[in-house]
């Protein structure tokens, strides 16, 4: 294992000190009853979680966030890796499940990272948050209409907003672009990505903050998927 996070290091121009963390990271999923995540075995997980976040460093407005925010962070995929990738920047991982956020703490804390926070709120209730992150990232979290609009209020301008997806439907795109349109984004790009070899139909969806969030972003916590924005027709 500790080869192959070698070779992730050198692919993705990780910190020396990183497939240390990573190898650790997987150690945990693997042993820790409450990880919260089906996919435990080290050499899988390997692949389906470390990879598959690493391809997000590839993209430079990854690389030079100072003030990360992952959204719904689960068991720290994308963002605790991100943060073992990116020492240089502050990642708050926020998650609303107060077993997973005490979790992503046990973990942040062995694997020795010291630019990791785990905030135990919803994204619409994070007023700390507000117009403040560079980036924000999103994998497995929710359509793409949900996740702009939780990420929106979020980033300052200029920021950029990551989700990770699989296979493209254009119906969800559109609905995506509308709330883009609504909340102050643009979508700009959906790219390809294989974080591993094999690996198909995996996307990366970049969306840019280029105007104001309207004050009535955020809306109540659970609004976003009980009347998400939507594509007109």
């Amino acid at each position: 294992m500790r080869t192959r996070l070698e070779q992730l290091g050198e692919r993705f121009g990780l910190p020396e000190q990183a497939p240390a963390q990573l190898e650790r990271l997987l150690e945990l999923v693997a042993s820790d009853p409450l990880a919260p995540t089906t996919v435990r075995d080290p050499s899988t997980a390997l692949d389906t979680h470390v990879a598959d976040a690493l391809v997000g460093v590839e993209l430079e407005s990854v690389r030079v966030a100072e003030r990360i925010a992952d959204l719904g962070s689960g068991a720290g995929f994308p963002g605790l890796v991100l943060a073992a990738a990116l020492p240089q920047a502050e990642m708050t991982l926020v998650e609303s499940n107060q077993r997973k956020c005490a979790f992503l703490e046990r973990v942040a804390g062995a694997m020795g990272l010291g630019n990791v926070a785990v905030v135990a709120e919803r994204a619409e209730s994070w007023s700390a948050g507000l117009g403040a992150q560079d980036l924000v990232t999103a994998r497995a979290l929710a359509p793409l209409n949900v996740v702009v609009e939780y990420a929106a209020p979020l980033l300052g301008e200029g920021g950029v907003l990551v989700a990770w997806k699989g296979r493209r439907h254009g119906a969800e795109e559109a609905d995506g672009a509308a709330a883009a349109a609504a909340t102050g984004l643009v979508p700009v790009e959906v790219l390809p990505v294989q974080p591993w070899s094999g690996a198909e139909h995996l996307h990366l969806h970049l969306y840019l903050k280029v105007g104001l969030t309207p004050n009535r972003f955020p809306r109540r916590p659970g609004m976003a998927r009980k009347r998400p924005l939507q594509a007109s027709g």
